[in-house]
């Protein structure tokens, strides 16, 4: 393994049976086991009003992994967000979890997002996956995965959690993105609580909180 394996940590606590009889397997098969099974969705998105049925079946599936072994291979083979068309969406989230508003896990919660110029979103991507994945964000447990939305003009990131109502556990989230991800001075991070993107049909528009 390279050095960049240095960033995922894979001595995490375990929290149900599964996790830690899966724990003991890849352990004793040699391998480095994560808290937490994700999966890599595709969405190439179509114009037009968005419905459930519409987005989920632009929803794919494309890797899961479960160890830092398993994330590197399926990492390699993803294209750069250099590479993807315009609009299209690269989700990353745990198992069990789809990328979907109207998800049990997601129903309550909702995002921050954060706009950046095509030039540099490959790099915060990277670093955000590599924290997700490592579990080096604060209130991790709350976080249910991160988005790379391609757009015409730009590129947008965004953290999705579990409980958009417990403000200060938000706004930790949002201090801990900032300073992780090293934000320049002038980007600004803005929430939307998912029942608004049901309500006006829109991920992006309409945010609630800036900062």
């Amino acid at each position: 393994m390279d050095a960049s394996t240095d960033k995922i940590n894979s001595q995490s606590e375990y929290d149900s049976s599964e996790d830690r009889e899966r724990h003991s397997r890849e352990l004793k098969a040699g391998l480095h086991p994560l808290k937490n099974k994700f999966v890599f969705w595709y969405t190439r998105r179509t114009p037009g009003v968005r419905t459930q049925t519409s987005y989920e079946d632009n929803m794919k599936q494309i890797m899961d992994f479960s160890t830092v072994e398993g994330f590197w291979v399926c990492y390699c083979h993803l294209a750069r967000p250099s590479s993807l068309p315009s609009p299209t969406d690269l989700h990353l989230f745990k198992q069990g979890i789809r990328p979907l508003w109207e998800d049990s896990a997601n129903c309550n919660g909702g995002k921050w997002i954060i706009r950046f110029k095509k030039a540099v979103s490959g790099r915060f991507w990277e670093d955000l996956v590599l924290a997700l994945v490592g579990d080096q964000l604060d209130y991790s447990d709350n976080i249910c995965g991160v988005v790379l939305s391609i757009r015409f003009n730009e590129d947008i990131l965004s953290v999705w959690n579990r409980n958009a109502s417990d403000n200060q556990v938000v706004m930790a989230l949002r201090d801990k993105i900032k300073r992780h991800l090293k934000l320049p001075h002038g980007y600004v991070m803005e929430y939307k609580p998912h029942d608004a993107s049901l309500r006006d049909n829109s991920s992006y528009r309409n945010t609630w909180l800036r900062g």
